[in-house]
């Protein structure tokens, strides 16, 4: 049976799949939950979304009418909700983002006391107030208290203020002179990176940072870095930045106009660390996406690279297991965990800019510290990604192209935990190899897609 929870909480089309009833009835275990357990405390808080404003007034709705009090904190970075859990001394922190998905998606993610998020265990905990094991709804059987016992809707008018004022203080370092074009994907960021940046001393040239409600992460942000590319190259930037949706992930453009992923960014600042001997243990750790090259740089230098399965949940548990405290995804969703307890995309900026800085190098140059394996990652829109894997002629397509590749190369064929989509990546040193594999992959999927 599949999941109510997916790999980043409950997500779908809002007031579709995502509807007010069924973001109403996690309110009322949110907030039920908060009360026996806790305190009776719950933040929420969304990105720009149209459909934000609906989903948090259910579930708002949902929590009070259990009795906890829900704390508004409007229109915030993910990461920044995970932040003031333990600021506010919070029982639950609840998300309304879709994250870097189009702006019909909505979802609603939770996070604990500590600011993390919730474990498969405490998703189904939920999850089972709400469906049975077969995924059927189930009737609403949760207290609804009356009269001075229903809870109360508190606003919190300085959140964004809170938050901002954390990060700047994370910096030790000024950006005068520095020009930097910031793309905010008309995302949660839209107001604080910029202040941010700003305060540091940037010169900012601002994109995507209008939100409508319609055009989150459309055609920019880290999702989509053509708009930043060419801004920098035009205006002479010394570097962009981008954020997605709800501000966990930042991707980099150098002064020359290339892509700086999560993966590049690790290696820059774990480099920089094992230099001076800051880095806990030596070690950090990546994902099976993780691009070969990372490896390959930590371990000249004397690193340890600890490999998970995707997913910053995994990668989060690593880092805990091993006293880490620097861990992400290509993506560019990177975990400082001495500074926050999530990926947070304003944090990764600032630690990559303090090295920048203080070593007074170009990014190109700090960037070109790690080799970069040819990969190539396809995404294949599917109506039913499970149904897809089982297929025979998928997996002797698979079976084929892992032959082709041989110890030097890998191949990964995954449904994404949050659309629609088979993932096709693979890796080697010849680049038309991989090429050739991953497409051939990708088109046995189609076919079979168009075939069911």
């Amino acid at each position: 049976m599949a999941r109510f929870f997916g790999t980043d909480g409950v997500r779908g089309i809002a007031n579709s799949q995502l509807t007010p009833e069924m973001v109403m009835r996690l309110g009322r275990v949110a907030g039920h939950l908060a009360v026996k357990e806790g305190h009776g405390k719950v933040l929420v808080g969304r990105d720009t979304r149209l459909s934000g404003e609906m989903l948090a007034a259910a579930l708002m709705a949902g929590i009070t009418s259990s009795g906890a009090d829900a704390y508004d904190l409007g229109i915030l970075p993910t990461p920044a909700i995970a932040y003031m859990c333990r600021i506010l001394e919070a029982d639950l922190g609840a998300v309304i983002s879709a994250s870097h998905n189009p702006f019909d998606d909505n979802g609603v993610k939770f996070f604990d006391k500590d600011g993390f998020k919730l474990s498969d265990e405490q998703e189904d905990k939920i999850a089972a107030f709400i469906v049975d094991n077969k995924g059927n709804p189930i009737p609403d059987i949760l207290p609804r208290p009356t009269g001075a016992e229903i809870g109360r809707l508190l606003k919190i008018e300085d959140a964004k203020d809170i938050y901002s004022d954390y990060v700047i203080k994370t910096a030790t370092f000024s950006l005068a002179g520095y020009k930097i074009v910031l793309d905010c994907a008309n995302g949660a960021a839209y107001e604080i990176a910029p202040k941010i940046l700003e305060s540091l001393g940037a010169e900012l040239i601002l994109i995507n940072a209008d939100p409508s409600g319609k055009n989150i992460n459309h055609s920019c942000g880290s999702t989509h870095p053509e708009q930043l590319k060419e801004a920098v190259m035009r205006s002479g930037a010394h570097l962009g930045i981008a954020h997605d949706g709800d501000a966990d992930r930042v991707i980099f453009v150098d002064e020359k106009g290339e892509l700086v992923d999560g993966d590049h960014q690790m290696a820059i600042v774990a480099l920089d660390l094992l230099e001076k001997e800051e880095l806990p243990n030596n070690g950090i750790v990546v994902t099976v996406y993780s691009n070969l090259g990372l490896r390959d740089v930590i371990h000249k230098h004397g690193g340890i690279v600890h490999v998970t399965d995707n997913g910053d949940r995994y990668v989060l548990q690593e880092m805990r297991k091993n006293n880490l405290i620097l861990g992400g995804e290509q993506s560019g969703h990177i975990i400082y965990l001495q500074y926050n307890s999530t990926g947070d995309g304003l944090i990764s900026a600032i630690r990559l800019l303090e090295v920048l800085v203080r070593k007074s190098r170009p990014l190109s140059e700090l960037s070109a510290q790690m080799p970069t394996f040819p990969q190539l990652l396809v995404n294949v829109r599917v109506k039913d990604k499970i149904k897809i894997l089982e297929s025979d002629v998928v997996r002797q397509a698979i079976r084929k192209a892992t032959e082709e590749l041989g110890k030097d190369g890998r191949l990964f064929v995954r449904p994404s935990g949050t659309e629609s989509l088979v993932r096709v990546m693979g890796e080697a040193k010849d680049s038309v190899l991989v090429r050739k594999i991953v497409n051939e992959v990708a088109a046995a999927i189609a076919s079979v897609d168009q075939g069911d």
